[in-house]
């Protein structure tokens, strides 16, 4: 039972995540090597949001409750500015990068667009954010122990992993609608990320009243994704003709910098 747990658990949170890698990033070299970027610039910010947080339980009461929540509070929202700062240093980075790769190249166009870049640098932040939220969660389930024998909630590791999926893909979306409003410095829309981030981390202190924190997640996960399928130029048009197979350059993953 344990193992089906694990798997089942594993498949949930990463499922989807690990699909979009297969068939849209690992066949180009280029998109794999700044997927990888994007997930240490992720590791980057996260160490950093530690090291402030480890500091300031060090040097604070431990032994108020009310104290120790607040800087659990603290925490949350540190890591989160940290993580949207350092998104915006990556953008800038690849910003940069883009044009020499233009210098270097003998094609008159970008060799990857703004767009895949918003796509897998997002995605390099979903991982990393996910492998680190679910890894012992993971971990614990394959046992020894019952969930919810004392009374707790059985749902704890198959909300754990819907959570990290959800994560995971926002992530993505944040990504493409973040670099859009760079690209158009559309202020408004840089705010609503990191606030749309900030609820999400927020709503996972209602734990474990799962519903409350879970039903909130994927109503913001879904509007994120409507909000990131215009922003990366799809239409309802386009949409149609992506799922009736008649148009494959929609697909960000076949778009080409025009």
């Amino acid at each position: 039972m344990t193992a089906a747990v694990f798997f089942g658990c594993t498949f949930i949170a990463f499922g989807p995540a690990i699909a979009l890698f297969l068939f849209t990033i690992a066949r180009e070299p280029l998109r794999v090597i700044f997927l990888i970027a994007g997930a240490f610039f992720w590791l980057v910010s996260l160490l950093l949001s530690s090291l402030v947080w480890f500091i300031s339980v060090q040097i604070s009461n431990k032994n108020s409750a009310a104290q120790q929540k607040g800087l659990l509070i603290f925490g949350v929202v540190l890591s989160v500015l940290l993580q949207e700062t350092f998104r915006f240093a990556y953008y800038k980075l690849l910003k940069k990068a883009n044009e020499g790769l233009l210098t270097l190249s003998q094609e008159e166009t970008m060799p990857i667009s703004i767009r895949q870049l918003a796509y897998v640098s997002g995605l390099g932040f979903g991982f990393m954010s996910g492998a680190f939220s679910v890894v012992n969660i993971l971990a614990d389930s394959v046992g020894p122990g019952t969930v919810g024998i004392h009374g707790d909630s059985q749902h704890y590791f198959l909300s754990s992993a819907f959570m990290t999926m959800a994560i995971i893909l926002l992530h993505m979306f944040w990504g493409v609608v973040f670099f859009d409003a760079c690209e158009k410095q559309r202020w408004w829309a840089l705010a609503a990320v990191v606030l749309s981030h900030l609820l999400v981390s927020c709503l996972t202190f209602q734990n474990p009243e799962y519903v409350a924190s879970l039903v909130p997640t994927y109503i913001i996960l879904f509007l994120m994704g409507v909000w990131a399928f215009y922003s990366a130029g799809g239409s309802l048009r386009n949409l149609k003709l992506c799922l009736t197979c008649k148009d494959k350059d929609f697909l960000l993953s076949n778009h080409r910098p025009r």
